[in-house]
């Protein structure tokens, strides 16, 4: 077996001139190019004609991802502009949870300008169904070369004042006398000097205005989240908004880099796929785009039974590999979902699938993989599930090179797993590279664009078409085929 790790990236260049890059899509989606390579031959076609070219009762596999507004943007009082991408949640780190989050959440992000920001918190307001917002934004650590960016936000146009009771705040609570807490208490309230409970509680903390503690005395002062005093002094902060909600109208659609331009409102409709469903993509997974209501309704009138997972796609998928060798270069991670009905689906289907893109193929490829480690051990959590990016080569021959039966084996073993822990779906996440030399155990033929120069998605469909990539990308930049996110699309069976 060749070993992908010795591979020279330097091999999987070609000339791509600036021109060929489609800068946006056609219209309608589904009249782009379609390149069908079969076997060595090649045929050019439209893609709203791919169910022609499709066996009767196959199982299609598409990302039912969806792309966020993950670039957020703003201004210092200085006028400093500071853009934080956000790359993938923190706190939560689980997506369905951080969408729905209220006040305050953490997300790991990159952060454009960084010069700027040395430290303060970033303020900006948002209108969310005709209210007011102030969000803002606050650097926390980093974990790698990411960045932890704290956002909190808060209904009309208030200070935020965190209260975290660590050493270095400054007197939250001015007093007069000494209040003496019980050992079951722990300090909630800072303050210049001790204070005692007498026996009227009159006025236990002199503010602006008078606060009384009720009869049950329970959170005197809120110590769990942000917190803002205003005037009143009740209701001091309303977080009614999601974070779902705030980053619809505060952050915008991301659209590749190599576009060169910013986003327009059509890409709002052209950058999502029309079955797009969960809410956690920084990128498209852009075999997707071209797929139209009539091409799914034609793909049904063949018999193609379709089903969806979920990848949601990092900006690790723009990292440009700088190593020589592909040993040197570290393969991003990202989050998966797959249902217990589609591992149910693939078993019907002797576990081989169309995949429609390569976010698709890496997720149906890891299954395997994941399903050799429960056969191994049926106690692993969702996180021990994780696909390394080597680990599919430093396997032994017999699991590297699996007969059909074993492959469906290892996803019974995935599916009665997720039985045994009475889940309908599982979490995890993989770095699964895919280079020439790997031997794929699900996906059999492969719908997806044409992609950069020595990238991994180019190794990707090097390994997919036996290295036959060369003279499929001649044939497309020969007759005036469009690459890249926007482009056309190819229908890959070896």
């Amino acid at each position: 077996m060749m070993n992908a790790r010795q591979l020279s990236i330097s091999d999987f260049s070609y000339n791509l001139p600036e021109e060929r890059i489609a800068k946006f899509p056609v219209t309608p989606r589904d009249h782009s190019k379609l390149l069908v390579y079969k076997g060595g031959q090649m045929a050019d076609d439209y893609f709203y004609n791919l169910a022609d070219h499709l066996p009767q009762g196959e199982l299609m596999v598409f990302n039912n991802t969806k792309v966020i507004h993950a670039r957020m943007l703003f201004h210092k009082t200085t006028g400093a502009l500071i853009e934080i991408f956000l790359l993938e949640p923190y706190e939560p780190a689980d997506y369905e949870q951080m969408f729905h989050t209220t006040g305050h959440c953490s997300w790991l992000c990159m952060v454009g300008n960084l010069k700027k920001w040395k430290e303060g918190t970033l303020v900006r307001t948002v209108n969310v169904q005709g209210s007011t917002f102030t969000v803002t934004a606050t650097r926390r650590g980093m974990v790698g070369t990411s960045h932890i960016v704290e956002f909190q936000w808060c209904h009309g146009s208030t200070r935020f004042d965190t209260v975290d009771l660590n050493e270095t705040r400054e007197k939250p609570c001015q007093t007069e006398a000494t209040f003496v807490l019980n050992e079951t208490r722990e300090k909630p309230c800072q303050t210049e000097a001790p204070f005692v409970l007498n026996e009227t509680r009159e006025k236990p903390c002199q503010t602006e205005a008078p606060f009384v503690l009720n009869e049950n005395r329970e959170k005197p002062c809120q110590t769990e989240a942000p917190f803002v005093l205003n005037e009143t002094r009740e209701k001091p902060c309303q977080t009614e908004a999601s974070f779902a909600d705030i980053l619809d109208v505060a952050g915008q659609l991301p659209i590749p880099p190599y576009l060169n331009r910013e986003t327009q409102q059509s890409d709002l409709t052209t950058y999502q796929t029309v079955y797009s469903k969960i809410k956690g993509s920084v990128a498209a997974p852009t075999a997707g785009l071209h797929f139209t209501p009539q091409v799914l309704a034609s793909l049904d009138a063949r018999g193609i039974d379709r089903e969806e997972l979920t990848l949601h796609v990092g900006a690790g998928t723009f990292k440009p590999v700088k190593s020589k060798e592909m040993g040197g270069h570290e393969m991003h991670s990202e989050h998966v979902c797959v249902r217990r009905q589609t591992l149910q689906k693939l078993l019907d289907h002797q576990c081989q699938a169309i995949a429609v893109g390569t976010t698709s193929v890496r997720t149906l490829e890891s299954l395997y993989y994941m399903g050799l480690k429960v056969q191994a051990d049926d106690t692993l959590t969702e996180e021990q599930l994780h696909v390394g990016q080597w680990e599919p080569y430093d396997l032994p021959d017999a699991t590297r090179n699996p007969s059909r039966q074993q492959v469906c084996e290892a996803i019974q073993a995935l599916l009665s797993w997720l039985d045994r822990q009475d889940m309908q779906a599982f979490h995890a996440s993989t770095q699964i590279i895919i280079a020439p030399g790997y031997q794929f155990k699900i996906v059999s033929t492969l719908v997806t664009n044409f992609h950069q120069p020595q990238s991994t998605l180019l190794l990707l469909v090097s390994a997919f078409t036996k290295d036959h990539w060369r003279e499929i990308y001649d044939h497309a930049l020969s007759h005036g085929y469009r690459f890249l996110s926007y482009g056309d699309s190819s229908l890959l069976k070896v």
